[in-house]
């Protein structure tokens, strides 16, 4: 928007900063417990922001909708009106994440284990600084629009007719918007109306709910049989760099040593008398059963 008082960039950037915390306070907290750092931890910080940035726009879209649907009332009841609306999104995203990630850490690898573990951890920190932090963050923002502050340096922004005959540039950062004509109501968003107005419609028709019933119960079907072609393990080479020389060494080994199976080692602890051809004799026996 071309308004220096309804600009949400520090909103915005507020949310970011949740998101930062968490990543923060879980990996605080996880090596405070001990839990190995591995490489594939520093992935997380990504996957936390985008969870965290959506969460944002979500209750930054349910604090505009119950600002429109309760222009006059107290900051107390908007923000109780935006945890309604937003907070059962959020918290059912946030719930499937950190479940996902906790079933994660039964697994045999300690490097997927411990990436599980910062990574759920920082799902929940994100719930939290998302229900607090930024809940404290909109309210903030909200005051500082009904005050009439700039978005950048929070100082009150004088609204004079006789000012708004400037040029455009000037009543879009002093003044609060481009136009120098009256405001209007903001009309319903495209997408909205699609929604509303076509895609609803479609979908509650009885033939198309019948259609997608059976969609769904064949994409049912079809990941439970998935399921029980699942086989554990993993591939070495997905390990490594896509230019590194451990890939043909893996890429040779399986060429020429994949058909004689994995290779089998006998460690002996104890002390053996090689010099006694008997000893000798047992341990290639044996060496000969294993084979």
């Amino acid at each position: 928007r071309l308004s220096c008082i309804r600009n949400n960039v520090w909103l915005a950037c507020c949310g970011v900063v949740s998101a930062g915390l968490a990543v923060l306070s879980s990996f605080g907290l996880m090596l405070f417990c001990g839990v190995p750092f591995v490489v594939t931890v520093a992935n997380a910080p990504f996957l936390i922001l985008g969870v965290g940035v959506d969460d944002m726009f979500i209750m930054i879209a349910s604090w505009e909708q119950s600002s429109r649907k309760k222009e006059k009332s107290s900051v107390k009841s908007l923000l109780a009106e935006t945890y309604s609306e937003a907070a059962l999104s959020v918290t059912i995203t946030t719930l499937t994440d950190v479940l996902a990630f906790f079933i994660g850490t039964w697994t045999a690898f300690p490097s997927v284990r411990s990436f599980c573990l910062y990574t759920g951890t920082a799902f929940v920190f994100c719930y939290v600084y998302t229900m607090t932090f930024f809940g404290a963050v909109l309210v903030l923002n909200h005051k500082r629009e009904e005050g009439n502050r700039h978005w950048l340096t929070c100082m009150r922004v004088a609204v004079d007719k006789d000012q708004a005959e400037n040029s455009c540039l000037y009543n879009a950062c002093c003044i609060g918007s481009c136009s120098r004509q009256s405001s209007e109501p903001e009309g319903e968003h495209p997408m909205s109306i699609f929604f509303k107005k076509y895609y609803g419609p479609f979908v509650t028709n009885k033939w198309i709910k019948l259609l997608l019933v059976l969609l769904y119960g064949a994409y049912l079907g079809g990941s439970i049989y998935g399921c029980t072609q699942i086989r554990e393990g993993i591939d070495l080479r997905n390990l490594a760099n896509d230019d590194s020389y451990v890939i043909p060494y893996y890429d040779d080994d399986e060429k020429y040593f994949s058909t004689y199976g994995p290779r089998v080692m006998v460690v002996i602890t104890e002390r053996v008398d090689y010099w006694n051809e008997t000893v000798r004799h047992g341990i290639e026996s044996c060496a000969q059963n294993l084979e």
